[in-house]
């Protein structure tokens, strides 16, 4: 039985692994010259960056699907500080992985009683408790996932989730200081949502680090795709390089041929799409998107400077965060204005604090990013040409020094880019948003109702974008493909 997959992102080379040892034979198919989708890396000069995803956590979703050989190739490490916070107001904060350091910390900075810190995150534990098992790691469009005992035991604690009312409204509730709110409203960027309007279920997202830790690879974020298309590999998977998928062929309600370059047709007996959902319908199938995919929200896009800065910095770590004064504005712009905001929240992730072979002696990779509405034929030259104005203005200010002047390599990645390297609609970061208590059910099902033997697996479709959540995806979709010698 051959399955043929389209792409090979984090969740392509994932699906492609389950299914090679449920007994297929599997075809990778990447329009690029290598694997591994957003999860790429840069190389300029002597620095080195990685292009996309930037935070490593929940590591044993890669590590359940390696065997020894390769288990021990992937090497990575918790990191202590999971994030240094630069505030308008001046406060700083480095904020430690290990939870109870946190608390106090936190409780000391922020003045806010440790106890109420403390509550917050055993709430966002018990959302995980009663969601993951229903909404993360089964499929949302099987009845069997609500006739589980943990399906009936989310379904009886639905009210516990906090779906009616939004991140902040839930934060702001439980915290009074400006600083921490922001803390932990940042936290619907992870999926590209507005925590003035996504539901405070959201809130489950601070567990996974406060829990479970931040990690980052000793080789970089891009050796998470090298060490799965390695194992791959192993099992006998076949990638085919610059080979992109320019039509699906249907029968009925049957795939069963995709077309390539030079109109060379792959037949094959299932079809997985590690691709936008609804670049899947409009471009390879050419049919309608369903309507609720296409009422979907699109999720926020990202405006990437990749520099080669010639100064070390004591003060930042890994992972570092510079506030904007009005977080409330910022996701205005990015969301209803569709503009580049005037005081844009950036975020900056520097390898090179722990791989010291990312940058010369002396020097930094700085990966420089702020949240940006997803490509709307806005005129991206003066976005962002705006946008490092900007950037370079408030990191000047706050570092105390002239950071445009330090900057010896550059190259950078907008929502265009992102849409022609990596097809995601309109260059969307994460497909759709979460802004909307259903939103969930808005996505693409990890199998088609249309076309029995059509999945899809990737950030655009259940259970959502970020590297855990396309790891699930994958596993969802093998749970639900059976072997390959019970379909003969």
């Amino acid at each position: 039985m051959i399955a043929s997959i389209i792409g090979s992102g984090v969740a392509g080379l994932s699906s492609s692994i389950h299914l090679a040892k449920k007994g297929y034979s599997v075809h990778v198919f990447e329009k690029n010259a290598t694997y591994g989708g957003k999860l790429s890396q840069i190389q300029l000069e002597n620095y080195r960056f990685d292009a996309g995803p930037s935070l490593f956590t929940m590591p044993q979703y890669v590590t359940e699907m390696l065997d020894q050989e390769h288990l021990d190739k992937f090497e990575f490490e918790k990191l202590e500080i999971l994030c240094n916070y630069f505030f308008t107001d001046g406060t700083t904060f480095n904020a430690p992985s290990n939870k109870e350091s946190f608390l106090s910390l936190a409780s000391d900075t922020f003045q806010e009683p440790e106890n109420q810190i403390r509550k917050f995150l055993k709430k966002s534990e018990k959302t995980y408790e009663i969601t993951a098992p229903v909404f993360l790691q089964s499929s949302l469009h099987k009845l069997k996932t609500y006739l589980s005992k943990t399906g009936i035991y989310g379904i009886l604690n639905l009210w516990r989730i906090d779906m009616f009312r939004t991140m902040n409204s839930a934060i702001s509730y439980t915290f009074k200081n400006k600083n921490l709110i922001q803390i932990f409203n940042r936290y619907a960027t992870y999926n590209g949502s507005d925590p003035f309007r996504a539901p405070a279920t959201l809130n489950v997202i601070p567990h996974l680090e406060y829990h479970y830790g931040a990690f980052l690879p000793k080789e970089g974020m891009q050796s998470i795709a090298k060490i799965l298309y390695e194992q791959a590999l192993s099992l006998g998977v076949t990638f085919h390089f610059n080979s992109e998928v320019r039509s699906i062929y249907k029968s009925d309600n049957q795939l069963t041929h995709i077309e390539l370059p030079n109109k060379k047709l792959f037949k094959s007996d299932i079809f997985i799409a590690n691709c936008d959902a609804k670049l899947v319908y409009k471009k390879l199938l050419r049919t309608h998107v369903p309507q609720k995919i296409k009422k979907a929200e699109n999720s926020s896009s990202a405006l990437i400077f990749y520099w080669g800065i010639k100064k070390e910095f004591p003060e930042l770590d890994v992972h570092n965060i510079f506030f904007t004064e009005d977080y409330k504005q910022e996701f205005n712009s990015i969301f209803q204005a569709k503009n580049c905001q005037n005081d844009p929240t950036i975020y900056i992730n520097i390898t090179s604090k722990k791989i010291k072979v990312d940058a010369p002696e002396g020097c930094e990779n700085w990966f420089v990013m702020i949240n940006t509405p997803c490509n709307e034929g806005q005129d991206w030259d003066r976005f962002r040409a705006e946008a490092k104005e900007k950037i370079i203005s408030k990191l000047s200010k706050t570092l105390g020094c002239d950071i445009a002047s330090l900057i010896e390599v550059e190259e950078y990645l907008d929502p265009v880019r992102i849409e022609q390297f990596t097809g995601s609609n309109k260059g969307s970061l994460y497909g759709s948003s979460s802004n909307h208590r259903m939103s969930a059910f808005f996505r693409q099902a990890n199998f088609s109702s249309i076309y029995k033997n059509l999945y899809f697996c990737g950030g655009s479709v259940h259970p959502g974008g970020g590297i855990p959540l396309c790891l699930l995806s994958a596993k969802i979709l093998s749970d639900i493909i059976p072997n390959a010698n019970s379909r003969k």
